[in-house]
């Protein structure tokens, strides 16, 4: 790291640290969700894909987390409780939890899925990252599951897989430097974004954290990007005195 962003990288964290944003924004999506993705336990994983499907989508993270609990009601948590549900069944749950919008691309994508699952890995997306040779291998891997399967939804599953997947080593999403940039935590001149995803790993851990609970501050940096895209689609209100730095320690104060 060069001194530019080494100093860069000190006064952010004066500034706000990766510990707060955790606490202010929430962590990791499939905690929220009850999935344990970092046990590695093949049921929790293939929950952990089925999430991310659902997220991958352009549709609200509130959507999504409410399909997600529709399909866990009806116990559709398994690539073979998905294939005996069938398409009608898929899309009957995709619409009780409000996906309406994509509700027939999805039920075929998650049917595709999961007979793949099946087919090549026997239920178990370990076995899939096994199979893998390096980080891309397993991106195409994961991608090759389903025609629809994309960067966006391969990005969310295995962010939160850091840690658990050897192989997982996806690197930060738009939103995530977006978030970052905004707190500080980031020059926003930076657009290297191996070099981001170092810089945020050792904030984290500088912050006394240990690099296995990275996942949620990268979570709690998603969810920080996601009000920021969603109030730039909102007229600006009038700033108050004090400028965008007063607004960051009202934010973040203790």
């Amino acid at each position: 790291m060069n001194a530019m962003f080494a100093s860069h990288a000190r006064a952010a964290h004066a500034k706000v640290s990766a510990s707060k944003v955790v606490r202010r924004f929430g962590g990791r999506f499939s905690a929220e969700l009850g999935i344990d993705a970092a046990s590695g336990d093949p049921a929790k994983v293939f929950q952990w894909f089925l999430a991310a499907v659902l997220f991958g989508a352009r549709i609200s993270e509130t959507l999504a987390i409410r399909t997600y609990g529709e399909f866990s009601r009806r116990k559709l948590l398994s690539p073979r409780s998905l294939l005996r549900r069938g398409w009608d069944g898929l899309v009957e749950a995709l619409d009780a939890g409000g996906y309406v919008r994509y509700d027939f691309k999805t039920a075929t994508k998650l049917l595709a899925v999961s007979k793949t699952v099946l087919d090549r890995y026997k239920g178990d997306l370990n076995r899939l990252h096994a199979a893998a040779i390096d980080s891309a291998d397993l991106e195409q891997k994961l991608k090759s599951l389903a025609k629809g399967i994309g960067d966006v939804t391969v990005n969310i599953f295995l962010r939160e897989l850091r840690g658990v997947w050897r192989k997982a080593e996806p690197l930060p999403s738009a939103l995530v430097l977006m978030a970052a940039v905004d707190l500080r935590l980031l020059p926003p001149a930076l657009k290297n974004r191996r070099r981001c995803l170092e810089m945020l790993q050792q904030a984290w851990i500088a912050d006394g954290n240990r690099i296995e609970s990275f996942p949620d501050f990268e979570a709690a940096l998603i969810r920080h990007g996601l009000e920021l895209r969603r109030r730039a689609s909102r007229p600006a209100p009038p700033q108050e005195s004090g400028g965008r730095r007063g607004l960051l320690q009202m934010r973040f104060r203790d």
